[in-house]
């Protein structure tokens, strides 16, 4: 059969640099890899095929014995159309090498086929899960910061062996047989070898001899634990805060994993939050909206003083500087807002109606300019 063009095999230009190439060859030798298509023999000669083409035009001799030649360019015996089709090179060998970018473990390599580094003894025990907990606050409690014990159920180191799961400590753990102790075991997967998890010793490098009889070999037990939680100025509503060790304890002395705390701001009764401003509404008496003066309004320090002016008209906001809450992030205050609800009295007395019947017969539309712009408005629509 006719060989393909190899630019063409590996889906580039002819122009492509060796960066193009590479790129280009992982993306396809892991779509035909024999591993990924079993029993595929036209997806094996894709294979086969890619690593043929890739080892001619990453040689840079090669490459340009090709673009002048050709295929004919390795047809007399020197090249990878004699003895077998890669000159003794072996395309999962060119697999492995391109993966592992000529290095050792860790590489992307291994984490496509399931492999992984041993690391030592402690880092491959197994960490303990993370947490969560949510914690409501009150939104005083949010403005100025809090410190909260919080008591955690959680899985703690076993007492009676002191975390290891042996009856008799460390003196009872052995090294894994199976896999000398590095918690990998080699497996052998068609034409390719994969490293995973010892399934002995769980990945561990250790066996117990003889397990703890409280624990059942895992080194930890149902418990609890209280820690101090600091909340710090100007925590945001469903806010998450992270307490490093402080999730359940890792099996046989392995790490623990961490806490989370959700916070949750109670709502308030007077102010509500967007950001860090505040807002609340505040009745204002007719006769202070009327004459003007001065109106005590609530903020999370105590009272505050604001000066209205006379005529305020319901809805009217005022803004109260640095009286609100402090960012999280620049610690810069917010402000509250005060927006003024004029109320109107009510279960008046006979004098109390009587006065103000003799006050509406002195008003005119200059003491009411919204309502005359408003009857002046309606009257030219009626009247066209």
């Amino acid at each position: 059969m006719e060989k393909r063009c190899y630019y063409e095999v590996l889906a580039v230009s002819r122009s492509a640099t060796s960066g193009d190439i590479k790129k280009s060859y992982r993306r396809l030798a892991v779509k035909y890899h024999p591993d990924k298509n079993p029993d595929d023999k036209e997806a094996e000669e894709k294979f086969k095929e890619l690593g043929e083409a890739y080892e001619i035009l990453m040689d840079e001799q090669k490459r340009a014995a090709y673009d002048r030649y050709g295929h004919r360019a390795f047809s007399q015996g020197t090249g990878p159309s004699a003895g077998g089709g890669f000159g003794g090179a072996d395309p999962f060998d060119i697999f492995r090498e391109v993966f592992s970018g000529g290095g050792g473990g860790g590489s992307i390599f291994d984490e496509i086929f399931g492999g992984g580094g041993r690391g030592s003894r402690s880092e491959r025990r197994k960490r303990g899960s993370d947490l969560r907990y949510d914690l409501q606050i009150t939104l005083e409690e949010a403005a100025v910061g809090v410190e909260k014990e919080l008591k955690i159920e959680r899985l703690v180191p076993c007492e009676p062996c002191s975390g290891s799961g042996a009856d008799g400590g460390r003196a009872d753990v052995r090294q894994c047989s199976t896999c000398g102790g590095v918690g990998q075991v080699i497996t052998s997967r068609g034409f390719f070898q994969v490293q995973q998890a010892c399934p002995a010793c769980g990945g561990t490098g250790e066996t117990i001899s003889n397990p703890c009889r409280e624990c059942s070999g895992e080194g930890r037990a149902k418990g609890s634990s209280r820690i101090k939680l600091k909340i710090p100025p100007g925590m945001i509503d469903a806010g998450r805060l992270r307490s490093v060790g402080h999730g359940d304890s890792g099996q046989q002395g392995g790490p623990s994993g961490d806490l989370y705390v959700v916070v949750h701001v109670k709502e308030h009764e007077v102010f509500e939050r967007d950001g860090s401003d505040l807002y609340c509404e505040v009745p204002l008496p007719f006769t202070l909206a009327t004459l003007g003066g001065e109106l005590l309004v609530p903020t999370l320090n105590g009272e505050a003083s604001v000066k209205v002016a006379a005529g305020t008209q319901t809805n009217t906001s005022f803004r109260l500087r640095d009286k609100g809450i402090p960012d999280l992030q620049t610690g810069r205050r917010g402000d509250l807002l005060v927006n003024v609800q004029v109320e109107v009295p009510v279960k008046l007395t006979r004098d109390q109606e009587k006065l103000l019947q003799e006050f509406a017969g002195t008003v005119t539309e200059k003491n009411h300019p919204v309502g005359g712009s408003f009857f002046e408005k309606a009257k030219r629509f009626f009247t066209g």
